[in-house]
């Protein structure tokens, strides 16, 4: 079987932005629990950083209905003039996830639903991207695949790329980068058989950074 190629991805998304917007619950649903972990003690006004944040809805206008300060990225931008709609006061940021360092650091990193089209070299070099841009304390949320493998999906009709490492693989990658996973869901029948990590960034390993 041949894979789609990783490299059209941003295309696949540009296209099909507005029927996405269109399909996607604007409530959150199967995300709730997780989403209720990543912020769990955060004030109104901590920083949440939202990696791949498409359309911003459901998850980034929860957040910012929460009172978060939500920064989102993502490198499609018509997902991104959709975003500006529906989460009209969040900070948006046309780039690719793979490349940025906004000199900052945030009290809450997620990816959900976006790291794993990377290929998985790509995957394993974002470690350090979410540690740089993570406080002391600060939890990250990912979705991955189950297991080490590449496999194509559909986004509107479209084919796209999906890849995983194997868990032991992503622990050891967040033990590099000074995480400790707190919570590891693999095929979880409450996201709809998503493989869900939550982490937290260990203040030494910030200190020590």
């Amino acid at each position: 079987m041949t894979l789609p190629d990783p490299g059209a991805l941003r295309g696949v998304y540009c296209r099909q932005a507005a029927r996405w917007d269109r399909e996607r619950p604007k409530r959150l649903r199967i995300e709730r629990p997780w989403i209720d972990r990543l912020v769990a003690g955060l004030s109104p006004g901590a920083a949440v950083l939202d990696l791949g944040c498409g359309s911003g809805a459901p998850i980034a206008a929860e957040l910012a209905r929460r009172g978060f300060a939500l920064t989102g990225v993502d490198f499609a931008a018509p997902m991104l003039r959709i975003a500006r709609r529906n989460v009209p006061g969040a900070r948006l940021i046309l780039a690719d996830m793979r490349t940025i360092d906004l000199g900052r650091r945030f009290d809450a990193v997620l990816a959900w639903d976006s790291c794993f089209h990377l290929p998985r070299r790509d995957q394993a070099a974002m470690f350090p991207v979410f540690a740089r841009h993570m406080a002391p304390g600060a939890r990250l949320l990912l979705t991955t695949g189950p297991a080490a493998g590449e496999v194509g999906g559909l986004v509107g009709g479209e084919p796209v790329y999906h890849a995983s490492l194997d868990p032991a693989h992503y622990r050891r990658l967040m033990a590099a980068s000074g995480l400790m996973p707190l919570q590891f869901r693999r095929n979880d029948p409450q996201t709809d058989f998503r493989t869900v990590w939550l982490a937290e960034m260990l203040a030494s390993a910030v200190q020590s950074g």
